[in-house]
């Protein structure tokens, strides 16, 4: 079974899913096996491994030693295109509906398109999201767009639509990285109302309870990455509250 088709089963159960993200340049390697093993003990679903800017050339490295110390599914969550590995299981297509430039909607993914052909990888087409955080964040300034204001519910939501008419697969909103606020309750209730395919909800999560908010507001798949970098005990808890909706 593919790992879109599993994703989608367990959202039509209205099974809630947690994926840790893994930034390949941040963690030792004995910190990504310590994350993979606790990662297993906890029932975690997923990892995302990408970063906004790789420099230490350590993304199928980090790969290996997930793969090696765990059986969860590796997905790529790359900061662009170009970041790709043939040891991962699936890539994240990710299109920046949230912004206007045309490089991150369709520019490099014409660029990267037959290499992902050849890779052999499952490849999922998102749309991508950017909320304001309360702060700039790596995202915004790497892919040189404005994220959607907080307070902006229904731009957020006529975005989201738009990207599943478009034939996106799912729909991925994030604060960003060590965001000041995560994204609200009520935009990710109302999003969840507007479209149909799977909601993806990452950035400011830092604790069991506002992942537990999250999932109750709407989101299918969590993602947390920056608490679980500082103490990558957070990944049972968090489980374990996603787990129990």
């Amino acid at each position: 079974m593919s790992i879109y088709t599993s994703l989608t089963e367990k959202q039509k159960q209205g099974k809630k899913q947690f994926a840790v993200l893994v930034d390949p340049d941040k963690p030792s390697d004995k910190e990504i096996i310590s994350i993979a093993e606790n990662a297993q003990k906890s029932s975690v679903d997923y990892f995302f491994v990408g970063g906004s800017l790789l420099t230490n050339n350590n993304l199928d490295i980090c790969i290996k030693l997930l793969k090696e110390h765990s059986t969860i599914p590796v997905v790529l969550f790359p900061g662009n295109t170009l970041q790709m590995s043939n040891k991962a299981d699936a890539f994240l297509f990710l299109s920046l509906i949230s912004g206007r430039n045309a490089e991150m909607l369709i520019g490099r993914h014409v660029i990267a398109a037959p290499y992902l052909k050849l890779s052999g990888l499952e490849v999922i087409s998102a749309g991508y999201i950017l909320i304001d955080s309360g702060k700039p964040t790596t995202v915004s300034y790497m892919s040189n767009s404005f994220p959607i204001p907080s307070d902006k519910i229904d731009v957020a939501a006529c975005t989201a639509m738009a990207g599943e008419m478009l034939g996106l697969k799912m729909i991925f909103m994030d604060a960003g990285s060590g965001a000041l606020k995560p994204i609200s309750k009520e935009m990710i209730t109302i999003v969840k109302q507007s479209i149909s395919i799977p909601l993806i909800i990452g950035g400011g999560i830092d604790s069991p309870e506002k992942a537990l908010e999250n999932v109750k507001a709407g989101a299918d798949i969590i993602v947390v990455g920056n608490s679980i970098e500082k103490d990558n005990s957070l990944i049972a808890s968090i489980a374990d509250a996603v787990h129990s909706v």
